[in-house]
Formats: C-alpha cells, structure tokens, sequence
C-alpha cells in the first residue's frame, strides 16, 4: 500500500444527520481509491462486507476487491456512497452485489447471504463491519429504544449473518468482526456503543472455538479513531473536529490504513490466525 493521505486535525467543525454522507466531510476520508495495490492474495474469493458503503467497510471492499474478490456491498441506506464502492469494485475487475438494507432483520440477513451464493457462487469472507452509535453524558438520556437498536445493530446483525453465512462457508473461510478500542477503553459518552463491541470481542473469542473444528477462521480488528461519516454524524461538532488528536500519532486514522489488517485475516497470509484481535489504533494501547 502507498502513501495514504493522512491529515491532522483541527478539522473544519461540522455537523451531518445520522447515518452520514462521505461527500460532505472535509476533509474527505481516504479508502485507498489512489493507494491501494493488490497481488490476487483473495483470487476467486467471495466476500460479504456490511456498512460497505463508506468508513472501514468501503476501504475493505476495494482492497478485497484488487485482491481478487467479488463482493456483496451490504449497506442501509446510503445509495450514493455504496454505488460509488461498487464502482470501484468493478474497475478492479470483480463483480459487486449491492445490498441495502437493516441488518437489524434477521430475515434480511439471511437475504444477504442467499444474494452472495445464487449471485456471486458462495461465500469466502464474511466481515461483521455495520455499526451504530450516539454519544450521551447521562444514561437518563439514553432510552431503552436506542440501546436495543444499538445492540441488534452491533451484535444482532453479526450473530444472524455468522448463522446464516456458516452452513455455505468452507474450511479455510474468514470470518472478520469489527471491534473498537472501546472494548478496552470504554468512552463514558458512548455508553451503549462500547458496550456492544466489548460483547464483539467476546463474540469473537467464542467463536472462533465454535468453528475451528470446521475449518473456519474468526478474528477481529479493532479500531481506534478512524475518520468516517459515523464522526460528524454522531458527536459534536467542535468534538468531531479534534477527533484523533489523542492518540500518539495526534490524528484520525483514514479508512486505507485498516484495509490491509482485513487482508491479512481474510487471506492464506493469516491461515493460523483464529480468535485474535488486531488493534489498529494509532497508538491507544489494547493490553
């Protein structure tokens, strides 16, 4: 991978309604669209991405991709930014399925599962990425509605995928959740959020006992501050606008620099890698 673009905030304060547009953000967030190199490490692979339109998701899904990989593009509601991850999809060559939709549903998730097996041939790689979260001083503030919506979001929506995904994955398939540093250190602001990817972690870890006797990998990367539309969508303005600045390199991350924590896992060269968690997190320790 090349140089990404890497700016250092203070960002422009600004502010966007839930769940957030890539275009408006400024700076924009890098995915590795100008950086990204692949050497067919995922060649003939299929994978299902949720929140693939933009952040993390959107980084994954183009480095799969120019590795070699047909993707299911998994998102909400976003059409512009998943058409737009699709596009990049197919100029590397592969096919792209895209998917709008609640990952709340369980029936929605066994949808996105037969789309990659009647459409796209099976299912390699299943990355657990889609995730909500609001930021509160007070838990009076939080209700009972929004912590249920951030726990099927979170955790739900993995557990109905893994379910559906398991019966059509063959041994040497990946399963990849997306944690948080906030598993670790939790943000008293972002009570429910952190909660769910503690249970992730958790998830993981369980799991992937579950599953090595078929042959199926489950890791986790976890983030730390990573600049995405869930930050100017979510917190504060003037909050969003020094984002990252606590972490030892002083900065968000962009989206390219997880992109190839995923390829690891998702490919032969993390074949006996099972049950980890790999933090990229600009500094913040995870011990």
């Amino acid at each position: 991978m090349n140089e990404t673009r890497r700016p250092t905030p203070p960002h422009p304060e600004q502010h966007q309604e839930p769940p957030g547009q890539t275009a408006l953000m400024e700076p924009v967030p890098d995915h590795g669209e100008q950086s990204y190199r692949g050497d067919g490490k995922l060649k003939g692979k299929v994978a299902l991405i949720t929140g693939a339109d933009s952040g993390i998701g959107k980084a994954v899904a183009i480095a799969f991709a120019r590795e070699g990989a047909d993707v299911v593009i998994s998102y909400l509601s976003e059409d512009e930014d998943a058409h737009d991850t699709a596009r990049w999809v197919k100029e590397a060559g592969r096919r792209a399925v895209v998917a709008s939709g609640d990952i709340k549903s369980e029936d929605h998730c066994k949808a996105l599962v037969k789309r990659a097996v009647e459409e796209l041939g099976g299912i390699d790689i299943l990355v657990n990425n889609a995730a909500f979260q609001r930021t509160y001083a007070d838990i009076a503030d939080i209700t009972a509605e929004e912590w249920d919506e951030t726990f099927r979001t979170n955790i739900y929506g993995p557990f109905f995928l893994t379910k559906a995904a398991v019966p059509h994955m063959k041994p040497g398939s990946s399963i990849i959740n997306t944690t948080s540093i906030q598993s670790r250190q939790p943000s008293p602001q972002l009570l429910a959020y952190a909660s769910t990817k503690g249970s992730i972690s958790n998830f993981t870890a369980g799991l992937a006992e579950m599953l090595a006797d078929k042959g199926i990998r489950v890791n986790a990367v976890a983030p730390g501050p990573i600049w995405t539309p869930l930050i100017p969508s979510t917190m504060p303005a003037e909050k969003a606008a020094k984002f990252g600045e606590q972490t030892l390199l002083k900065r968000a991350g962009q989206p390219a620099e997880l992109a190839g924590a995923y390829v690891l896992l998702a490919s032969e060269l993390g074949s006996y890698m099972t049950g980890a968690v790999i933090p990229v997190t600009g500094g913040e320790i995870m011990i």
